[in-house]
């Protein structure tokens, strides 16, 4: 880790929590030598990570929480991690998104992120069951902006603890639907389990998005590769592109860019998407259903 006075709560966080997962552990004494910040910074942090539910403090340090397979954090929780991650995702991302498309969002806080950074592309119809995502565009337009002109369908269906809406009737409003590309947030990704997550009705309803996508972009940051949740919904040859940060390390990278076609590490490539297929428009065809 950098050794920096000045960096901000959120960034020495981000920075703390990243080392905890990565060698399993540390200790206060190390982290105030690493970060040239005080004890008590360095304990508040702690706190702080501990608050949010992804470290557990121990005497003289913290090591990772382990999560059960179901469990499923609130959106506000999620929301306070990996924050610069997320917004260099969400991006890259947009830049994937030519006007006129139709585009498809899931739940998630790094979708939400992407969210704010569509309101500039115009005549987007968004179709979402994200409780959140919907909100973006209609806070957009109540204070005097037009959203990107966005056409926005929030599906119906249960809420989830993340926001979103799932269940039979998120799933019957999906299953008639066609978009161009969907952007599907993840709770974990890996090559045995593909894309998983803790709610068994959330999944139901992605294995529907997926379904109707002409393209599958995936966008999580580094902490999601490796995790995986309760049920399983798509294979990683299900998916066209994977946006993540900078994060991700070496030897991730080259174990995904085996199975995934377009791997895109936000501030490191000009070329967000896949060499076959620039970006997905108003000008493509919809098709059909893919098999899941």
């Amino acid at each position: 880790m950098t050794e920096n006075q000045n960096l901000l709560a959120e960034q020495r966080r981000a920075l703390i929590l990243d080392e905890v997962r990565r060698r399993g552990g540390v200790r206060v004494n190390e982290l105030t030598r690493r970060l040239n910040v005080s004890d008590m910074t360095v304990r508040r942090d702690l706190d702080a990570l501990a608050r949010q539910g992804v470290v557990e403090k121990v005497h003289g340090g913290a090591v990772p929480v382990s999560e059960a397979s179901t469990h499923e954090p609130g959106f506000e929780a999620k929301s306070a991690l990996e924050l610069s991650a997320k917004e260099d995702i969400a991006r890259s991302a947009a830049a994937m998104v030519a006007p006129g498309s139709a585009v498809a969002l899931s739940g998630g806080t790094t979708t939400y992120a992407l969210a704010r950074h569509l309101l500039d592309v115009p005549d987007l119809t968004v179709v979402t069951n994200s409780v959140r995502v919907a909100d973006v565009f209609h806070v957009a337009r109540q204070n005097g902006g037009d959203g990107g002109a966005a056409t926005v369908v929030l599906t119906g269906g249960v809420r989830t603890p993340s926001d979103s809406l799932v269940g039979p009737v998120a799933d019957q409003a999906i299953g008639s639907l066609h978009f161009d590309v969907l952007f599907l947030g993840v709770h974990g990704i890996s090559v045995e389990a593909g894309l998983s997550t803790p709610n068994l009705a959330e999944a139901e309803t992605n294995r529907r998005l997926v379904g109707s996508a002409r393209r599958v972009v995936v966008v999580a940051d580094h902490t999601k590769w490796g995790t995986v949740g309760l049920s399983s919904f798509a294979r990683l040859d299900q998916v066209d592109a994977f946006v993540t940060d900078q994060g991700l390390s070496a030897a991730a990278r080259e174990e995904m860019a085996e199975h995934l076609p377009g791997l895109v590490v936000a501030g490191e490539s000009e070329d967000p998407v896949s060499a076959d297929d620039d970006s997905v428009g108003a000008g493509d065809n919809p098709v059909d259903t893919k098999d899941n």
